[in-house]
């Protein structure tokens, strides 16, 4: 075996065990406040201590766990101010982006893309699950890449994968998924007559009560899990 397929491997286990990781704290398998050891990580998933330490500093960088002091590893708990900073920072931007796209001589193909995707010719062409999340992301990301500022787009990217991990639970109900499709159509049909003004209200409004749904949301998902918990339930975290 050579040291190149040696690293290979051994970036391939990482990456597996960061994501099996990664999807036990999105599931609420893992929730804020939970300890663990890299041992029990390594047992678990069959994985030696090397890429099991890589996974959770890649995990660490990014937020979603932290590192005790002797202790082991903790799933990091949520920082609801720092959402709501985040957020703020987010609408702040994409009101920018909405006043950039309408100053500009000719509409961005952007607009007419989305267009497209959010006003399907039937509720049957919509799309569910992870791919709905996938659409609702990249309509924001691709609206403020439309702006033209590379600066406010890389920003406001690294802003969008900080708030995935809460966000993604606004498409878990039926109704939130309605509600950003019509609240989606009306941001592009005031885009499309030029009114930055009510493109940016209404995105501001689309935002915030998106905001305030994955909170609720949020906050259910680790009252369940903690009862869970409590009650002996414990959702053991799944193997990769």
């Amino acid at each position: 075996m050579t040291r190149k397929t040696t690293v290979k491997r051994k970036e391939s286990m990482a990456d597996r065990v960061y994501e099996a990781l990664k999807d036990d704290i999105f599931e609420f398998r893992l929730i804020p406040g939970d300890k663990f050891s890299e041992g029990d990580v390594g047992t678990r998933l069959s994985a030696s201590r090397t890429p099991v330490r890589e996974a959770l500093y890649r995990l660490q960088r990014e937020g979603y766990v932290e590192v005790l002091f002797r202790s082991g590893w903790q799933v990091k708990p949520f920082d609801f101010q720092q959402v709501e900073e985040l957020y703020d920072l987010r609408i702040t931007l994409e009101r920018a982006a909405m006043h950039k796209i309408c100053a500009l001589d000719e509409q961005p193909q952007a607009v007419r893309t989305l267009t497209a995707i959010w006003n399907p010719d039937h509720p049957s062409e919509r799309a569910v699950g992870s791919t709905v999340r996938a659409l609702d992301e990249s309509f924001h990301c691709d609206l403020v890449a439309a702006a033209g500022n590379r600066e406010m787009t890389r920003i406001h990217r690294e802003i969008t994968d900080r708030l995935r991990i809460i966000r993604r639970l606004d498409f878990t109900r039926d109704d939130r998924v309605d509600a950003t499709y019509k609240e989606h159509s009306e941001i592009l049909a005031a885009l499309r007559a030029g009114d930055a003004t009510d493109a940016a209200d209404k995105l501001t409004r689309h935002i915030r009560i998106s905001q305030k749904a994955v909170r609720e949301i949020t906050m259910e998902r680790i009252r369940e899990a903690a009862e869970a918990h409590r009650g002996g339930r414990k959702i053991a975290p799944e193997s990769a």
